[in-house]
């Protein structure tokens, strides 16, 4: 049995979520440079593909044994579980265009909650009194951390919806990715879910961006939803080469694989302790690059929120023991 370096792990899956972290920070500045949602997603997503298409390749060449190939089954499931890493980032990147970077994170940190909630209803069980102080725990920390109690704070309503539908979409995609096809290898099944997550943002920018410039029926549908009819225009080219490679390796290259090779050797609970570092990187991105005032009230709701992290996959007394008998 291959023994686990904890240190590897850790530094991996660190990492992985640091680079996550910064990437709200990017595409905040796409969006001041005058690129629409449907741009920035089908950007990262094309150039995504075709990353994870070469690393495919390079692997089935250079690997010394035949590699697992998916069933027709498990493709189906993994590209449908894949339209919620697609749901992911549209929803996320829809909610940085109203409301801070620094708020948006805080948001997609909500999937902490909801993933006790999915594992309850999965499980039928309730969850212990730790997991519910920490549920707890995360709501007041988002009160403080999005600056609720300051009554001059204004928060579109239409951000943190799009950031709660974020939340339950990484929610989602965080339960999937841990139970199908595991036997495939990283960047194959990697590649199958970013197809099923390209179908969600191909359609998003064809009903959002190019079917509206074209045809009418369409643009009237898009009037119903919103007045604003800057987005109808053709695609900008230009956002591949500015802000796509950036967007590709570090939404769906990068940390993935980081998060793959960490994982397994720092642990689930330990790994989640330290992926949680994606907020207050993003949350520090946010306020250098962008300028994005951060309160100190806001800090200690992110220290609050990370602190019922740790709480919540600390093991138990009698995981200690299955580990100490092991």
């Amino acid at each position: 049995m291959k023994k686990k370096n904890i240190f590897k792990g850790v530094l991996f899956v660190g990492i992985g979520a640091s680079i996550y972290g910064m990437l709200a920070t990017f595409v905040k500045l796409a969006y001041q440079d005058g690129y629409t949602t449907s741009e920035v997603t089908t950007s990262q997503f094309i150039l995504g593909l075709v990353g994870l298409l070469v690393l495919n390749f390079i692997q089935t060449v250079t690997s010394k044994k035949s590699l697992s190939t998916p069933s027709s089954k498990e493709v189906r499931n993994l590209m449908l579980a894949g339209t919620s890493l697609g749901c992911t980032s549209l929803f996320y990147y829809i909610a940085v265009q109203y409301i801070n970077v620094s708020v948006a994170i805080v948001l997609l940190m909500q999937s902490v909650w909801f993933s006790v909630v999915v594992e309850s209803f999965m499980t039928k069980k309730l969850p212990n009194t730790r997991k519910i102080i920490s549920v707890i725990i995360v709501l007041l920390g988002t009160v403080l951390a999005t600056n609720l109690i300051n009554s001059k704070i204004e928060l579109d309503w239409k951000g943190v919806f799009w950031g709660l539908m974020a939340a339950a979409s990484y929610t989602l995609t965080m339960f999937t990715s841990n139970t199908l096809a595991t036997h495939l290898p990283v960047f194959r099944k990697s590649f199958i879910m970013l197809c099923g997550g390209s179908v969600i943002i191909f359609t998003f920018l064809f009903f959002a961006q190019i079917g509206p410039l074209h045809i009418d029926g369409l643009k009237l549908v898009y009037l119903n939803f919103t007045e604003n009819t800057e987005h109808i225009r053709a695609f900008d080219y230009s956002i591949l080469w500015k802000y796509g490679l950036v967007l590709s390796l570090f939404g769906t290259i990068i940390p993935p694989i980081l998060f793959n090779i960490g994982f397994p050797n720092a642990g689930l609970g330990l790994g989640s302790i330290v992926s949680s570092l994606e907020l207050p990187v993003s949350v520090t991105m946010a306020f250098v690059l962008l300028g994005e005032e951060v309160v100190l009230i806001q800090w200690f709701g992110i220290a609050l929120i990370l602190f019922a992290i740790v709480l919540m996959n600390l093991p138990s007394q009698k995981e200690y023991k299955v580990a100490e008998l092991s």
